[in-house]
Parts: C-alpha cells; sequence; structure tokens
C-alpha cells in the first residue's frame, strides 16, 4: 500500500528552507564535552510511550553501531570516532580514523560492524575524502577494531574499498550509508547524486544510487548492471537524491528514507535495477518553485512506499526486532532533521503503514536499537546528546 503523509495532518511545524530539507548543520562547533544524567527527561506528561535519559554528548555525531557487548561506537562528522560505555556513560577516543575533508553535510559519516566482526573485529566507515582541484567525495573503508581495554581501542589497517566515482564539487547528498544483507554475504552503499540531479540517471557514474558489494568492495557478478563494467556494475538501484538511511528486515528486504527537494522525501523498498525516478519524478518540487512530475503509475519508475509533504528531512531508519517495545516488533523507526521528530511506520512483507508519530523537539540524526531492545536516539549538531528510549513502565535498567 502506497501512503502518502500530508503536511496537514502532522502535529508539529516543518521547516521548508533549503538547509532543513537537506539535512545540513554547518554552525561552528568548540564543544567536544561529553556527560551522563541518571534523570530521564519528562516524557509521560507529553504523552509518548517511552521516557527518555540522557547518556553522553557528542561534537556533531553522524551515526552509531553496537558492538556485540554493551559498548557502542559513535562517529563524529570532524572525523573522530568515539567508544562508549552505554552502562556508565564512559566515552573513549579509538585512534586510527581517517582524515576527513569536513564541511557542509560532509565528514566522518557512518559506522557498521562487520558480519563476520565477531571473529574478524573488522569496522566500516564512511567519510568525505578531498579530490583534485575544489571536488570530493565519499569513500568507504574497513579496518579491525583492537582493545587493549574496554574503551583504549585503535582501529587498525584502515584500508579504502569504496569510492564515489566521479569526484564533484559541493558538499551536500554524500549519502554514504551501509548495511549489511542478513546472510553476510552482501554489503550494500547509498550513494547521494551531490545535489547534481542528471547523475542519478546515468549509469555510467554511481551517483545516485544503491550499490551492492561484496563485503571486500568487490563487484558481485550477479549485480543487475554487472555486464557493463566499471562501477556501472556496482549498481543495485537508480534514480535516487539523498539516502540517509538503509535498514534491512530479517525477510531480507532492503528498506530506504530519502529527502526529497521541497517536499517529497520518501521511504522506498529497493528493488534490483529499479529506476526510482529522480529527478525526473518526484511527489515535491524544485526550491525555486518549478514542478517536478509527481510520481504516477506507469511513467516507468518506482513509486515510494511512504512520502511526506512537507519535509520532514529524513535521517536514518531502523527495522525494529527488540522485545522491549512488542508493539513496535516489525517497525520501521525514523528520524526526522528538520521535523524534528520520530517515525513509527508498521510493515507487513513489501508494504508500509503510518502507525505513530512523536514530537522529540530536536534534530534526530541517527537511530539505532540497543543489545537489550532499547531505542538509541543521537541528537543532530554540537552537544548532540545521545538518549536511551525505555518503555515507561520499564525503568531504566535495558540497553
Amino acid at each position: 500500500m502506497k501512503i502518502s503523509m500530508i503536511g496537514a495532518a502532522l502535529p508539529f511545524t516543518l521547516a521548508l528552507s533549503l538547509a532543513g530539507c537537506n539535512g545540513s548543520n554547518d554552525k561552528a562547533v568548540a564543544n567536544d564535552s561529553a556527560t551522563q544524567s541518571a534523570d530521564p527527561l519528562n516524557s509521560q506528561s507529553m504523552g509518548r510511550p517511552f521516557e527518555e535519559t540522557e547518556v553522553a554528548k557528542f561534537d556533531e555525531p553522524w551515526a552509531m553501531s553496537f558492538l556485540p557487548d554493551d559498548r557502542l561506537l559513535v562517529t563524529e562528522k570532524r572525523g573522530v570516532l568515539k567508544i562508549v560505555d552505554v552502562l556508565t556513560g564512559k566515552i573513549g577516543t579509538v585512534s586510527g580514523a581517517p582524515t576527513v575533508d569536513y564541511g557542509g553535510q560532509g565528514g566522518l559519516g557512518d559506522v557498521v560492524t562487520g558480519p563476520n566482526f565477531r571473529a574478524d573485529k573488522m569496522i566500516y566507515l564512511s567519510w568525505i575524502e578531498a579530490g583534485k582541484g575544489d571536488t570530493r567525495g565519499a569513500v568507504v573503508g574497513r579496518g579491525r577494531l583492537n582493545c587493549t581495554q574496554p574503551l583504549a581501542c585503535s582501529l587498525d589497517g584502515l584500508s579504502v574499498i569504496w569510492r564515489q566515482d566521479p569526484k564533484v564539487t559541493g558538499r551536500g547528498h554524500y549519502s554514504h550509508r551501509i548495511a549489511f544483507s542478513p546472510d553476510g554475504q552482501y554489503m550494500f552503499v547509498s550513494s547521494g547524486e551531490r545535489q547534481k540531479k542528471d547523475p542519478a540517471q546515468d549509469l555510467s557514474n554511481n551517483l545516485g544510487s544503491v550499490l551492492r558489494l561484496n563485503p571486500d568492495g568487490t563487484v558481485p557478478a550477479d549485480n543487475p548492471f554487472a555486464e557493463r563494467g566499471g562501477v556501472s556494475a556496482q549498481i543495485w538501484s537508480y534514480g535516487h537524491r539523498n539516502i540517509l538511511g538503509l535498514a534491512f528486515a530479517p525477510n531480507g528486504n532492503l528498506w530506504e528514507s530519502e529527502m526529497g527537494p521541497k517536499g517529497g522525501d520518501e521511504v522506498n523498498l529497493i528493488k534490483r535495477g529499479k529506476n526510482y525516478g529522480w529527478p525526473n519524478a518526484s511527489n515535491g518540487i524544485n526550491y525555486d518553485g518549478s514542478n517536478i512530475p509527481d510520481h504516477k503509475p506507469g511513467d516507468g519508475y518506482e513509486p515510494p512506499e511512504a512520502f511526506w509533504t512537507p519535509s520532514i528531512s529524513p535521517a536514518n531508519l531502523i527495522y525494529y526486532t527488540g522485545s522491549l517495545f512488542p508493539e513496535w516488533q516489525d517497525s520501521l523507526l525514523l528520524g526526522g532533521l528538520s521535523g524534528e521528530t520520530l517515525i513509527r511506520l508498521k510493515v507487513d512483507d513489501q508494504d508500509v503503514s503510518k502507525a505513530d508519530q512523536w514530537d522529540m523537539g530536536f534534530r534526530v540524526r541517527a537511530l539505532a536499537q540497543g543489545p537489550q531492545g532499547a531505542v538509541w536516539v543521537l541528537e543532530d549538531g554540537s552537544n548532540g546528546r545521545l538518549i536511551k528510549l525505555t518503555p515507561i513502565d520499564h525503568g531504566h535498567g535495558e540497553s
């Protein structure tokens, strides 16, 4: 079922400026402190089914990933990788992080544990590297996490295994999210169209696409455009704008959250070889007010499973499988930047339906499911908080 989420039905005010819709946050950052608060934020009085506990603060956090224990990796855009004991709130810095091209929407991006992490300790990172002249692009690299103590760690042997091609000017729409298929056989990477529009319909580059790779960055022989060779062989789907969320369901379905222009933010089910329409079709309009044809049957493009007008600026999303919030099982949880919201979409195989929506009062940069089923939230910006969400009647002992 395709659903529209129209702004008139949303209980919060949405920013429609270019900065809000593209999710950038270019404020100067000076604070790198981290603190823990044992007192939950006041959620019960706001009618929410969860309470919020602040655990730590970071300098422009962008992504997070749990290790198999109660430690959490957090990236900061300026190029710092942090490791957190979420039970105590103590934080360490992981040495060996890459040098990044910082600015606009760029810097250190995603962090994901490899599919065989328990055996090989492999960590995958994405970041922005400079090219020739004023060009730049996203890359993905991997290295081994080596810890002499729980919070004294290094990332050893970090090497680049994938690059956006070509590198172009500008500092937006990198996307560079990473997700591994449930069987661990394939790595999927989102590659934004870098605010250039046309590359999303051009299969000679890997911009504006979702890419399917082996865990070492090589290209599977059965990719839909493998016969084209070069970077074209990496492409799994195309016609995308700026994908900031990738999440697999246990059944292998791949979901993404994608920023539209002025309106038309999307959640899509990613399918092999399909074209998702950007910039030829969108349920939003251009920032200058000019029209873009809406998605419609028979136009040759995959329509979104859900969309938002006005924009919420969707950040990442997760597929919830925990037991701490049983009513959230088999749901997508989506964070909004300009929308300052947490949204739940109920999933029924390949269909989604709107379920819940909560005004968080801050820009939601990233979400993660903890080892015991709590939902963890990263606030965008300097002094961005790490917040744990737990059911109101469950206390604070779960992570």
